[in-house]
């Protein structure tokens, strides 16, 4: 009897929490995997204080976020670059400023390289690092995937198509690519500068790269003085929720949180 009453107990709780869950506004965030820790963060300070929001924040590149938001499938996109002209039917509101960044591991010497070295290694004709002057070891050199933001401004700095690049490594977000430089001495990469000084200051074995003398800080992003400087934004299809209304103007005013995780903020 004791037991056939501890499981009805169990189950009228669950269906009370589901119920509970039901009950709540849920908003749908989706794209760049630059912006998502930071969002991700908002969002449960949100929901402390909003307590029938639900916060759903999920990633998959700056693309996802504009297809996500002009399909209807996300309430809000979050993209790591200004929109594009072909994307003028969104709008978009800016949280913050960000930079990409060259990363090498710690133990590596160089401190800047060249844009013309930059090119040559990423389209093969420079690939061992005795050739920098370094040791006699191979260049692993990793890539974004297509679709995401901080590729295409990496190839707008260098000037070159995607279908030049020579990657051993292609990944999504910036964790993996942090993680892959980390566990590999030899390695290239180009990621967040946001998340590269953050990794880096929690004891990851990274070193923050200058592309053609331009150092990679969030000062030279302020000033908008770095080359590879990009807006960090939420957009809406124009015709959103007043849910997510909400939820933007309170974003746009984290400043705190924004610098708390490298980024400058708009404010």
């Amino acid at each position: 009897m004791k037991i056939r009453s501890i499981i009805f107990y169990t189950a009228l709780m669950m269906s009370a929490n589901l119920a509970s869950a039901n009950d709540k506004q849920k908003l749908l965030i989706t794209g760049s995997s630059t912006v998502s820790p930071v969002i991700q963060e908002i969002a449960r300070v949100y929901e402390q204080q909003q307590s029938k929001v639900l916060v759903d924040v999920q990633t998959g590149g700056s693309s996802k976020g504009v297809m996500d938001t002009r399909s209807g499938l996300s309430d809000i996109g979050m993209v790591s670059r200004a929109l594009k002209q072909s994307e003028q039917d969104l709008k978009s509101y800016t949280l913050g400023f960000d930079g990409i960044s060259l990363i090498t591991h710690s133990s590596n010497s160089l401190s800047n390289l060249t844009k013309k070295q930059i090119i040559d290694i990423y389209t093969g004709k420079i690939n061992n690092w005795k050739m920098l002057g370094g040791p006699e070891e191979e260049i692993v050199v990793i890539s974004k995937a297509a679709g995401r933001s901080t590729l295409e401004l990496f190839l707008a700095y260098l000037g070159i198509k995607h279908s030049k690049i020579k990657a051993d490594i292609v990944i999504g977000d910036n964790e993996q690519g942090i993680k892959a430089v980390e566990s590999n001495k030899f390695a290239i990469g180009y990621v967040s500068i946001g998340a590269a000084k953050y990794r880096a200051e929690n004891g990851a074995p990274i070193k923050l790269i200058s592309a053609d003398g331009h150092i990679p800080s969030l000062e030279n992003v302020r000033k908008r003085t770095y080359p590879m400087t990009r807006e960090l934004n939420l957009v809406t299809s124009g015709n959103e929720t007043d849910s997510a209304n909400k939820f933007i103007k309170f974003s746009l005013h984290q400043s705190s949180l924004i610098e708390a995780f490298n980024f400058v903020p708009a404010e």
